[in-house]
């Protein structure tokens, strides 16, 4: 997809306060858009199947929708791994859309992978800006957003890569943006896909301003003992809970890769 076409995608949001009928009429703009023509085999839940990988999938919403719904909704969350290549983004996404395609959530999927982004690679699109304008820039964050017709699901993309992330995710623009994109609508889930827990700092400081965090752990990939002290360093960050990816005991997908979730 061509930067043309993602730019007219741009522009969901404005910073006035949201009334009920603005929030219908919101949910109505992000579904009367053209769907995002998604042909990465590990994005199962973007396509309009039954298949086993997406059931997974839907049992994980089910199960973030539990933990994160009772007297204060935990709607920014987080999903980190141990190291690279565990599968952190294609979670990130297939969640997302998931929840993005049941009824009662809107869905705002951050790249704050801003070392190695991915989201937009695996979408197929190539955006102009993203949270890296929003932080560096002070570009509002509307500017940035993009539809996906995908569900209720927007995006926002990183913009770019940066060598150096680290002060950008740990400043109060940061944290500004986090409260807006928290409080903006009622019963959105905003998803965080950030950067591998090891050996960077770029998570656990996200965490520290975030509601809870999902871990990622791909058999056979990262060190079992790095696995132990990643999830000891995130227990007190409210830790949701364990995706085991690529787990060979159970089944295998057309890809290579094999699913199961705890």
């Amino acid at each position: 997809m061509n930067q043309n076409k993602s730019t007219l995608r741009n522009k969901v949001d404005d910073a006035a306060p949201i009334r009920p009928k603005t929030v219908k009429n919101m949910i109505n703009s992000l579904l009367d858009v053209v769907p995002l023509k998604i042909d990465h085999l590990m994005l199962a839940t973007a396509r309009d199947e039954k298949t086993i990988v997406v059931e997974e999938f839907n049992k994980l919403r089910s199960t973030v929708i539990a933990l994160t719904k009772g007297d204060k909704f935990l709607n920014t969350i987080m999903v980190t791994s141990t190291a690279s290549e565990e599968g952190k983004s294609m979670t990130a996404l297939n969640l997302a859309i998931s929840l993005a395609k049941e009824q009662d959530h809107t869905v705002l999927l951050v790249d704050t992978d801003l070392r190695r982004p991915s989201v937009h690679k695996y979408l197929d699109i190539n955006p102009k800006v993203g949270l890296v304008h929003c932080l560096r820039d002070n570009l509002p964050i509307e500017k940035a957003l993009i539809k996906t017709g995908v569900g209720k699901l927007v995006i926002l993309p990183a913009g770019e890569a940066v060598r150096d992330p680290l002060d950008m995710l740990s400043s109060n623009r940061m944290k500004e943006i986090v409260h807006e994109l928290k409080d903006r609508y009622p019963e959105r889930y905003v998803i965080f896909d950030t950067p591998p827990s090891h050996p960077f700092a770029d998570a656990g400081v996200l965490a520290s301003f975030l509601d809870a965090t999902l871990f990622v752990v791909r058999e056979g990939k990262a060190n079992k003992d790095d696995v132990v002290k990643a999830l000891e360093e995130f227990k007190d960050h409210n830790l949701l809970g364990v995706v085991y990816n690529d787990a060979r005991v159970f089944f295998k997908t057309t890809s290579g890769y094999y699913y199961d979730y705890d």
